[in-house]
């Protein structure tokens, strides 16, 4: 007698299952959703937005990012600027378009550091416990001890100021709270019955990780890294504000912030236009991964 392990189906997964007209329905009923949040909806509108911006900026906007031109030298915001421009005359929106790019890249590059490296610490220390678990948790409680902001800068300070540094240094501030979540979700899976049933059957050790524990304990992470996108568009832009990221004239949505503080007074819209245009994207990441998480429990 032959006996087939089939992994366990949630409610979620058989609720979902799929003929045409199930699958028709779930979506139409996910659409009726969306459209009774408006916010939700503005969310999406503006994260498209912004990704548009740093994938083909030159859609956006036929004005150079690097040149200007000295008699407009600090135009307030018009028609044919929407955002002014900044004491060089540069277009401060060509600016915030271009620099979507630079803001966005390093932020995927942190999360996808942060996500990879976290879930491998977070994967070893709860499947092979013991003194694994506990030499990885101790490193962990260390970085989980230490301002992620100010982890980053010291991490920035001994590889140097990039752009692509600071996505490194953000990436390694992040990972303790990717392998804490991820330690937690494998000790919780690798306990089921499935897990041990598996075991009795002769399945190897690997087979058991990439079968059963990984794809079960991933969701967590998922939804962390959806929630930590935003924080770490606030962190590079923190980290670009404060010196440590692409030197000017590059455009980079901190470095924009920055370049205006210092006329606040007479020309404000040099930082607050930049600055609303990046606190928009923060405030539409933030939301949208609440929204994806709150689905994710139901």
């Amino acid at each position: 007698m032959t006996i087939q392990l089939v992994r366990p189906k949630t409610a979620a997964a058989v609720a979902n299952v799929s003929t045409p007209g199930a699958l028709a329905r779930s979506t139409g009923s996910r659409l009726a959703d969306l459209t009774r949040q408006p916010v939700l909806v503005l969310a999406w509108i503006v994260v498209l937005v912004a990704l548009g911006w740093a994938v083909a900026p030159g859609l956006f906007t036929n004005n150079s990012p690097y040149e200007g031109n000295s008699s407009l030298s600090f135009a307030p915001p018009s028609p044919e600027h929407p955002f002014g421009t900044d004491r060089l005359g540069r277009d401060l929106l060509a600016r915030s378009i271009y620099g979507a790019g630079t803001t966005l890249t390093a932020t995927l590059v942190a999360v996808l550091i942060a996500f990879g490296i976290g879930s491998l610490v977070g994967l070893a220390a709860g499947y092979f416990g013991r003194w694994v678990d506990t030499a990885f948790m101790r490193v962990i409680d260390v970085f989980l001890s230490i301002p992620s902001l100010l982890l980053a800068m010291v991490i920035v300070s001994v590889l140097g100021y990039s752009t692509r540094n600071i996505a490194i240094a953000v990436g390694i501030s992040s990972i303790a709270s990717f392998a804490r979540v991820m330690r937690s979700e494998v000790i919780s899976v690798v306990t089921r019955d499935y897990v041990r049933a598996a075991y009795g059957l002769g399945v190897g050790r690997f087979a058991v990780v990439l079968r059963h524990v990984v794809p079960n304990a991933l969701n967590s992470v998922l939804a962390l890294a959806a929630l930590e996108v935003g924080t770490s568009i606030l962190a590079v832009a923190s980290l670009g504000f404060l010196g440590y990221g692409a030197p000017p004239p590059e455009p980079e949505w901190g470095l924009l912030v920055a370049e205006g503080r210092d006329y606040l007074a007479v020309h404000p819209w040099i930082s607050i236009l930049p600055g609303i245009a990046l606190a928009l994207v923060v405030i539409a990441t933030h939301r949208i991964s609440t929204s994806l998480r709150k689905d994710q429990r139901q």
